[in-house]
């Protein structure tokens, strides 16, 4: 059982359903919300939790609901759920903080895994720096153009795109970017990303 609980936001009632009972059955306290506005009107009110945000949603998107937490000063830990194609949002959404995203339809352990690891994010918020650090030594090993290829996934881009502004074909971005996952030790996008912005790469300035 899950000492934290995880407050669920999406405007689709029968994914709260699914969702909700597949992290019920999971040992997880859940609290769902039908858009960010209700879950913003009751955040203050909240114990500290999870936040499970869709990205597309009527009137207030998972985006705009991420910044009004921040300008809150609510610092939970966010995942967002996607659908296919909107992985550019996503990088927004972790440049805005988010810890980790999902795609869906998603199975159970890819989202008990975003939720251990979002409930880690709770228990260590001291320790930013010490994953900065470790984050750039763990990227110092990439050649110029993985460094090139990551900087391109850092700003939403697919593969075609950042071959095209490489001079080089989507092929051969997918292999650097193959290649720059298994030296970074990650099996993911989000992974990787988690990493790059840990690292601070991809920051103004």
């Amino acid at each position: 059982m899950s000492e934290h609980i995880v407050y669920l936001v999406d405007d689709d009632d029968g994914v709260r359903r699914s969702i909700g009972f597949m992290l019920k059955t999971s040992g997880y306290r859940v609290e769902s919300f039908e858009s960010g506005t209700v879950l913003l009107s009751q955040v203050r009110k909240l114990d500290p939790g999870c936040i499970l945000l869709d990205i597309r949603m009527p009137n207030m998107d998972g985006l705009e609901v991420q910044e009004e937490l921040n300008a809150l000063g609510i610092t939970y830990p966010v995942i967002i759920m996607t659908g296919h194609g909107d992985v550019e949002m996503a990088v927004r959404a972790m440049k805005a903080g988010a810890c980790d995203f999902i795609e869906k339809p998603f199975e159970k352990p890819t989202l008990i895994k975003a939720l251990e690891l979002a409930e880690s994010h709770l228990a260590e918020d001291g320790l930013r720096g010490k994953r900065r650090e470790d984050a750039r030594v763990l990227l110092n090993g990439l050649t110029p153009r993985e460094d090139d290829v990551l900087a391109g996934l850092v700003k939403g881009y697919p593969n075609k795109t950042i071959g095209y502004d490489l001079g080089i074909s989507p092929r051969t971005v997918e292999i650097h970017r193959a290649n720059l996952m298994q030296k970074v030790g990650v099996h993911s996008l989000s992974d990787l990303l988690r990493i790059a912005f840990a690292a601070g790469i991809g920051e103004p300035g």
